[in-house]
C-alpha cells in the first residue's frame, strides 16, 4: 500500500507531540536511569527517522527543506540497527533542541505544496 504525505506528516507531527510529552519535566539523567523512558524515546525517534525516510523518497525536493533529515534518518539507522552503540545524550540533544524546530517546518509546509497524487482527499 503506498504512503501518502499527508499522513506520513501526521505521523512524524504525533511521534513529535510524544516525544515532547514523555521529556517534558524530565532530565537527561532520568533518562540514563530509566529503561522504559529509553525505549520510548528510542522508539518515537525510529517513527521520525522512517517518516523522513520515506518523505526522502516520495519528494526529494521537499526533504531538501528540512536541514537536520538526513542526521535523524542516520540516528535512525543506530537505533534500529545499532542498539549496542546508543548515545543518550544525543537522544536526549535532539529531543530538547531539534524538534521543535522540525516540527515548525513540518506545519509549515502547506497542503497546496504537496502533489496531488500523494494527498488523500475525502
Amino acid at each position: 500500500m503506498p504512503h501518502k504525505l499527508q499522513a506520513i506528516f501526521h505521523d512524524l507531527l504525533t511521534a513529535i507531540a510524544e516525544v515532547d510529552a514523555f521529556i517534558s519535566g524530565r532530565t537527561l539523567d532520568e533518562l540514563f536511569n530509566d529503561r522504559a523512558f529509553q525505549l520510548i524515546l528510542e522508539r518515537e525517534f525510529e517513527i521520525i527517522g522512517v517518516a523522513l525516510y520515506r518523505i526522502r523518497n516520495m519528494d526529494a525536493d521537499m526533504f531538501r527543506k528540512i536541514p537536520s533529515g538526513s542526521q535523524i534518518i542516520a540516528m535512525r539507522n543506530i537505533l534500529g540497527h545499532g542498539y549496542d552503540r546508543v548515545d543518550y545524550e544525543i537522544i536526549w540533544d535532539a529531543a530538547t533542541h531539534e524538534l521543535e524546530p522540525l516540527k515548525r517546518l513540518i506545519e509549515s509546509i502547506r497542503v497546496e505544496d504537496l502533489r496531488p497524487e500523494d494527498c488523500d482527499i475525502s
